[in-house]
């Protein structure tokens, strides 16, 4: 695929994923009355990304999918399955321990139960925990879009910019939410602000979880934990729960999702700066493939 190719494709995509997913949602909301906070409206905008990645494989740039990562890879990828299934849990411990020792939360998990009809908390989050998996697909609306298509193909030989522009674009599609219903900010122009600096560290990590396992699967697996654990549990507890704005739960889902980056980011340094001292003498130059070959950097 040329560079040309590649920019006409990257257009295309981003024309019909956003003409399509804004007329639908200000459709849904101002033409025909539904509400955006239903998961069956919101299915439609979930999965544009994906369909608009499609149309551009298939007609636009028609270079097929084989760079797609639509094969699941269980045997390699299987530990990055189990830290996209369980990381959400942990950053939802985080994030309440955190508002915690803030003062902002008495740990009270009584909310959750009124949440879900009287079940126990603790049978609730495995409940959640169990669902995950059953809505990947769903959620590989979005990362079949957006980490599997768009992203390698922003910034080429520049990948931590790639990054960071494509959670630049996928928050901005997310914008018109703040607008429709399905999202409130007591400050919009701050609330958005802070909802795309969460979504830079979400990208961050999806990004990490795709590139260590080759599979669009387990960044959706991810994203799924990100919207039923993390966002929902957080929200009931400290929103409905201790009655905090949005825009300080987001803050307060964001600070473990930047503390994992920055973990992740010294552990990579840590790994080549290993790798160069094992190298020895023969240094970059080594005909060893362990050492030449490309890493991916968020």
């Amino acid at each position: 695929m040329t560079s040309r190719t590649g920019k006409q494709g990257v257009a295309a995509f981003l024309v019909i994923c956003f003409g399509a997913s804004w007329a639908y949602i200000f459709a849904a909301r101002f033409a025909w009355g539904l509400s955006l906070q239903n998961p069956l409206v919101q299915l439609p905008f979930g999965l544009m990304p994906a369909a608009a990645a499609t149309v551009v494989r298939r007609w636009v740039t028609r270079e097929g999918f084989a760079d797609s990562g639509l094969r699941l890879r269980w045997r390699r990828a299987w530990p990055y399955y189990l830290a996209a299934w369980l990381g959400p849990l942990a950053l939802t411990a985080a994030t309440l321990g955190l508002a915690a020792a803030l003062g902002l939360w008495a740990p009270d998990l009584s909310p959750l139960r009124e949440f879900a009809g009287g079940m126990p908390p603790w049978a609730f989050i495995l409940v959640l925990m169990a669902v995950v998996p059953l809505l990947t697909p769903v959620y590989a609306g979005e990362e079949f879009g957006w980490t599997g298509y768009l992203r390698p193909r922003l910034c080429p030989g520049r990948p931590a910019r790639a990054t960071a522009v494509t959670a630049l674009v996928w928050a901005s599609w997310h914008f018109p939410l703040a607008f429709t219903g399905y999202i409130e900010f007591s400050g919009v122009p701050a609330g958005l602000l802070f909802w795309t600096v969460s979504f830079l560290f979400q990208e961050m990590i999806l990004v990490r979880l795709y590139a260590g396992s080759g599979s669009v699967w387990v960044a959706s697996l991810a994203h799924a934990g990100n919207n039923m654990v993390l966002s929902l549990v957080s929200g009931v507890l400290l929103s409905d729960g201790a009655g905090l704005g949005t825009t300080s739960v987001t803050l307060l889902m964001t600070a473990p999702m930047a503390a994992t980056c920055a973990a992740l980011s010294v552990t990579a340094k840590l790994r080549k700066r290993g790798a160069r001292e094992s190298a020895g003498p023969q240094g970059p130059n080594s005909a060893d493939p362990a050492h030449s070959a490309p890493e991916v950097t968020v």
